[in-house]
C-alpha cells in the first residue's frame, strides 16, 4: 500500500495527492504513458478505462475514455503541456488535439516522480484548477478518494513490471 505524504496545496486552486509508491520509479513512469498499462488502472474501481491514446511529448495529444458502472463512457481529451521522460508530466484539458481550445478548461495536472531508494518512487500529483470553485467541485466529486484509489491501483500495477 501507498504511504501517503503531507504536502500542502499551494494556494486555494489546488489539489495535492502525494506518495512513496512501492515500486521503481520507471515502473510508475511507464504506468502514466503506455496507454496499454493507463487502461488497468486510471480510473477508481468499479469505473473502467476501456480507451487511452497518448502521443506523450510535449505538445502531444491525449485521450483518455472512462466509462462508469452502467457503461456511460466520459472521454478526457487534453494535451501534454511539458513531457520529462521518467521525471514529469505536465497535462490539461484547457486544450484539445493540436491546440484547439476546450469548451471548459477545468485543470492542470502536474505530475512528478523521483526516486525514493529502495526501489521505490515519490510521487506528487499536483491538481490545479481554473477557479476555486472548480477545485471545490473536483474536491467534492471525491478527488482525494478517488485519486487515492487510481494510485493503490497504479502501484499494484507498477510492481508486476
Amino acid at each position: 500500500m501507498t504511504t501517503k505524504l503531507d504536502i500542502a496545496p499551494a494556494n486555494d486552486r489546488e489539489l495535492v495527492l502525494a506518495r512513496i509508491i512501492d515500486a521503481p520509479r520507471e515502473n510508475v513512469y511507464r504506468c502514466w504513458t503506455d496507454p496499454k498499462l493507463v487502461t488497468q488502472w486510471f480510473s477508481p474501481k468499479p469505473w473502467t478505462t476501456p480507451r487511452a491514446e497518448m502521443d506523450v511529448r510535449t505538445g502531444g495529444s491525449s485521450l483518455v475514455v472512462m466509462a462508469s458502472p452502467d457503461g456511460n463512457e466520459y472521454p478526457n481529451p487534453g494535451v501534454f503541456l511539458e513531457v520529462v521522460p521518467g521525471k514529469k508530466i505536465v497535462f490539461t484539458d484547457a486544450y484539445t488535439q493540436a491546440w484547439e481550445p476546450s469548451e471548459k478548461p477545468f485543470m492542470t495536472g502536474v505530475l512528478t516522480f523521483e526516486d525514493e531508494g529502495n526501489g521505490k518512487t515519490r510521487y506528487i500529483a499536483r491538481v490545479r484548477h481554473w477557479s476555486a470553485a472548480d477545485r471545490e467541485q473536483h474536491e467534492k466529486m471525491g478527488f482525494h478518494e478517488g485519486w487515492g484509489q487510481c494510485t493503490d491501483q497504479l502501484e499494484d500495477l507498477a510492481k508486476t513490471l
